[in-house]
């Protein structure tokens, strides 16, 4: 696939099923989000990987979180389905530290381009791929289960498979309507 029709036509693939990518196709997705813009050579990201029982702990994580912060039943049903919706997520972790000429808001950016990178990815090698955030990317509980520092921000679940449905190509949204000159 060309560059030029890659970011022209992705899109996200909501419906994910089996097979997830292999061993080689993984290690593409992954050193696509590392090589993302990284000022001052921080790696400000960890990418956390649950697939196969990884999922299942990672839905335990969010029951768990939903049941911490009083959620209703059907909620908490909801918590434990959310990771089967592919058979790979990618959690992307912006890892944050003090510097002085990189703000922490930059390096929290350069993790969210790593999504952004993983996902096209993923498209470029025929599989599919959305970026869900949600309240867990925020939640205190889900932090902690995943063994993140106080500074540690999920910027991401990306939700990895072979798309269950050819979607259709959304429209191209001009670029010029959001742009202005000064």
């Amino acid at each position: 696939m060309q560059a030029s029709e890659l970011l022209l036509t992705r899109q996200s693939a909501p419906r994910l099923i089996a097979p997830g990518p292999n061993e080689q196709q993984l290690d593409f997705i992954l050193n696509a989000g590392a090589r993302v813009p990284d000022h001052g050579a921080l790696t400000p990201w960890e990418f956390i990987l649950a697939q196969g029982d990884g999922l299942t702990r990672l839905a335990d994580i969010f029951i768990n979180a939903a049941k911490a912060n009083n959620a209703d039943d059907a909620f908490i049903e909801k918590a434990a389905k959310m990771p089967m919706r592919a058979p790979l997520v990618i959690i992307v972790v912006a890892k944050t530290q003090h510097h002085p000429k990189v703000p922490v808001l930059e390096q929290q950016i350069a993790a969210g381009c790593a999504v952004m990178a993983m996902q096209q990815a993923a498209f470029s090698i025929g599989l599919g791929a959305v970026w869900r955030t949600g309240g867990f990317a925020f939640d205190a509980n889900v932090h902690q289960s995943l063994g993140l520092n106080e500074a540690d921000q999920i910027v991401g679940f990306l939700y990895v498979g072979t798309p269950a449905v050819k979607a259709p190509i959304k429209a191209l949204k001009p670029g010029r309507q959001f742009s202005r000159q000064i």
